[in-house]
């Protein structure tokens, strides 16, 4: 059913975007140059300047990013299409990418306390939220608390309509990455394990990469978010329930960081969700096969 469902929503895609897209034509490049791209807005979150993207008119999608990455590297390459009909903020967490980096105790909870006041801040009441690794396990922790009796008041988190958890972790105790936090261009090349077509990572795309990470600076972050014993009270196994939202779970078929497994138990643990598997596809379908992606959230957002 999904594969005529992936088949029947690719056909409804931007044929200019589409045309790089298809099997058997040269595969886009994983990573979105920033030329394709709106510039980035800025706003104070609680004292600290929080850098996104705004793109796009329509219904609103919040895209939240994964561990050690930024709204570039994760969505980049969904942003354009999805901006056709819909207005995409896309976010680059505290302590990422080009947002400030005040020197905290990081945990799960500091991102949800910071994404539901970046929301009130922009005024942003409706809207489906989607997240990919961390950015799921904080999605779908955000969302338990903002579906909770007791989040109500004038501070209380906006609520999505929808979720979206995209190879999201959050089902177990954050471990050590096996992504080394880059400190040389061979710890950089680790990137790979990302991607399930290894030959995409080329030198360039390494390079490139490395450059970004650099200008990110966010090597305390990750080191501090690693660190937290906090976060082992902050797993969301046990709580799916809660979630009462339309949920859609999408997941790379060849996972190395995530283990498909999981996917199956948040699909079976969040009542009615809904989980779709994009095979030979790594821990990123919206960075490695953003056409399969986008074919299967789209019908799901409209």
């Amino acid at each position: 059913m999904w594969r005529a469902l992936v088949l029947l929503c690719l056909c409804a895609l931007p044929a200019s975007w589409l045309a790089a897209q298809t099997p058997g034509s040269t595969p886009a490049p994983l990573l979105m140059p920033e030329s394709r791209l709106p510039a980035k807005l800025s706003v104070p979150v609680f004292g600290q300047n929080i850098a996104f993207y705004d793109t796009g008119s329509g219904p609103v999608v919040v895209l939240v990013h994964g561990f050690g990455s930024e709204a570039r590297f994760d969505w980049g390459n969904v942003i354009p299409p999805l901006a056709e009909h819909h207005r995409v903020i896309a976010l680059d967490q505290i302590g990422f990418g080009a947002s400030d980096k005040p020197f905290v105790d990081y945990s799960i909870q500091t991102y949800v306390d910071f994404l539901g006041e970046f929301l009130r801040t922009l005024k942003i009441h409706e809207f489906t939220l989607a997240g990919e690794s961390l950015g799921g396990w904080i999605s779908a922790l955000y969302t338990i608390e903002s579906l909770a009796p007791e989040n109500t008041g004038p501070h209380a988190l906006p609520k999505p309509r929808r979720l979206i958890l995209e190879d999201a972790a959050g089902m177990s105790p954050l471990s050590s990455s096996p992504i080394p936090i880059a400190g040389t261009l061979a710890d950089a090349r680790g990137v790979a394990i990302v991607f399930h077509d290894k030959s995409r990572v080329t030198e360039e795309f390494v390079r490139e990469n490395w450059a970004m990470k650099l200008k990110a600076n966010d090597g305390f972050t990750q080191r501090s978010l690693r660190g937290n014993a906090n976060t082992a009270k902050e797993v969301v196994s046990g709580r799916l329930g809660k979630i009462t939202i339309p949920t859609l779970v999408v997941w790379g078929g060849s996972d190395e960081l995530v283990p498909l497994a999981q996917g199956h138990a948040y699909a079976e643990g969040i009542p009615g969700a809904r989980l779709a598997i994009i095979p030979e596809c790594g821990h990123g379908p919206s960075i490695e096969k953003p056409a399969e992606f986008l074919a299967i959230v789209l019908p799901f957002i409209d």
